[in-house]
């Protein structure tokens, strides 16, 4: 198929055995011009390199979570083999055909010559180790490499990659150290370009910094050196294939039954919402959830930096921000967005994270006909998350007295919603505030609904319980009463308070 299948890149009359110490080479450059289809050619033949450049050791007294049998604990052994089998690959094939291939065929087509080539190599290998190596191939040649495996993993919530030889996840709300490792910080830089490149980033020394995404829509951040001392840091946040509902959040205890209620009816009568916590809260995941409500007939624009929400409506929106080019030129901000998504004719405005001046458009589009629009920021608590917005208007510029932007904040928020990671791991949603108005110079808000800590289990594990503070008739009831919610509203409220709360 290839065109190159003749040598394997070696000798075939003096095969190499697994244990002998090779010297990796590549004599096959990637042809000019080559550009796999989706971007999956591009930087081929820095990985190639990457892939076979000297091995770095494992420290035998480092601690690792065996994952599964896909990453189990590899030697120096098992490394040099694969470098010999790499090489061999890339002196049999014919790159320009393999750019022409559909990524199925072109992945066994690989997966048929390596096995070849171990055979010929007279390589000595359980079938499993095989397979084994035959993936690890496939992976590094037209995947993420060594991040595969995890990426496939649908229970882990972030991989944490720090330098080439560190990687860690974060499953059920615990960040756990892994075996996997990169060669060096080459192999480890590639996979990262190869992530950027997908959505028309880039990373390397003159832009060491970069926000990109997964075709899932996973978040992904490379910090790359001089700025990372230790070599790239990769930070990925996945995203479940299967998006979280709000009856998903009742049954892992992040809220009541009664609670969810109450959140469909505000994302249903079209409140805005402001949705605040802390960074790995679930402030996105929430946010997913909140749309869902939304009516599939309203034209709902999203703006974000790095594009991962998931909106079910057919009338969708989405509008990504634009890093500066080489030049310093070219970038388009969050503001920018938020100004021309104006002129789009939106029934509701969702902005990813509001971390700047877009917070002045974000409230002017709330107080301007856009009900029902919706952002998270970071903050501790919702009173917190109030004062972040003053103060983020304030560095914008704007000069403006403290009282009328407070008073912008009170005409334009109706309700806080506060998510929260524990120390346990888990996540809550410990508060549902309203903003009620002003009294003085300072914003009155009231809560409605609170997560509370009773106390803790034998595993360390929080107990707590979602209950009404009993407000019978919040403000945004009066929206209810337009909507026809206002009886569901009345019967989600008097079960708050009298169901005994989920613990947790």
């Amino acid at each position: 198929m290839f065109g190159k299948r003749k040598s394997f890149g070696g000798n075939t009359q003096n095969p190499t055995h697994a244990s002998t110490k090779l010297t990796p080479s590549v004599s096959s450059p990637v042809p000019a011009g080559m550009d796999m289809p989706d971007g999956e050619g591009q930087n081929l033949s820095a990985r190639v390199s990457a892939n076979v450049s000297p091995i770095s050791s494992v420290d035998p007294d480092d601690h690792f979570d065996v994952l599964d049998e896909s990453v189990g604990v590899r030697d120096d052994e098992y490394y040099l083999t694969k470098s010999a089998v790499f090489n061999a690959l890339i002196d049999s094939i014919d790159l320009s055909q393999l750019a022409t291939m559909e990524m199925d065929a072109a992945r066994e087509e690989i997966r048929d010559i390596v096995s070849e080539i171990i055979s010929l190599k007279s390589i000595v290998m359980s079938i499993s180790e095989q397979e084994e190596l035959l993936d690890d191939i496939c992976n590094d040649v037209l995947g993420y490499g060594p991040l595969e495996p995890l990426l496939a993993r649908d229970d882990i919530a972030d991989i944490m990659v720090n330098g080439p030889t560190k990687c860690y996840i974060e499953v059920g709300g615990r960040v756990k150290n892994t075996n996997v490792r990169f060669r060096d910080n080459s192999h480890l830089m590639n996979v990262c370009q190869r992530i950027v490149s997908q959505v028309g980033r880039r990373v390397d020394e003159s832009s060491p910094i970069c926000d990109a995404r997964l075709p899932d829509g996973s978040r992904v951040n490379v910090i790359a050196p001089p700025l990372a001392i230790d070599g790239p840091a990769l930070t990925i946040r996945k995203f479940k294939k299967d998006k979280l509902t709000l009856e998903q959040l009742v049954k892992f205890g992040s809220i009541s039954e009664a609670g969810s209620e109450l959140l469909r009816i505000i994302g249903r009568v079209r409140g805005n919402v402001l949705i605040s916590g802390g960074t790995g809260s679930g402030k996105t995941t929430l946010l997913n959830c909140l749309t869902a409500f939304i009516e599939r007939d309203e034209r709902v624009i999203t703006c974000e930096d790095s594009a991962e929400l998931q909106l079910q409506q057919p009338h969708v929106v989405r509008l990504e921000t634009r890093p500066p080019n080489l030049e310093g030129e070219g970038e388009i901000t969050m503001r920018d967005l938020i100004k021309n998504c104006l002129r789009m004719r939106p029934e509701r405005i969702i902005v990813g994270e509001v971390r700047g001046p877009e917070a002045f458009d974000l409230l002017q589009a709330m107080n301007t006909g856009h009900d029902g629009s919706m952002g998270t920021l970071h903050a501790n608590s919702p009173r917190e998350a109030l004062s972040r917005l003053e103060s983020m208007i304030t560095m914008g510029g704007y000069s403006l007295p403290s009282r009328t932007i407070r008073e912008m904040i009170v005409s334009s928020i109706d309700v806080v919603v506060q998510a929260a990671r524990l120390r346990d791991g888990s996540r809550r949603i410990t508060h549902v505030t309203e903003v009620l108005g002003m009294e003085g110079d300072v914003i009155v808000t009231q809560d409605i609904f609170l997560y509370e800590i009773m106390g803790e289990d034998e595993n360390s594990n929080i107990i707590g319980r979602h209950r009404s503070t009993g407000i019978t008739k919040p403000k945004i009831s009066e929206r209810a009463r337009y909507f026809n919610e206002e009886a569901a509203l009345v019967r989600a409220l008097e079960a708050a308070n009298s169901e005994s709360g989920q613990t947790g």
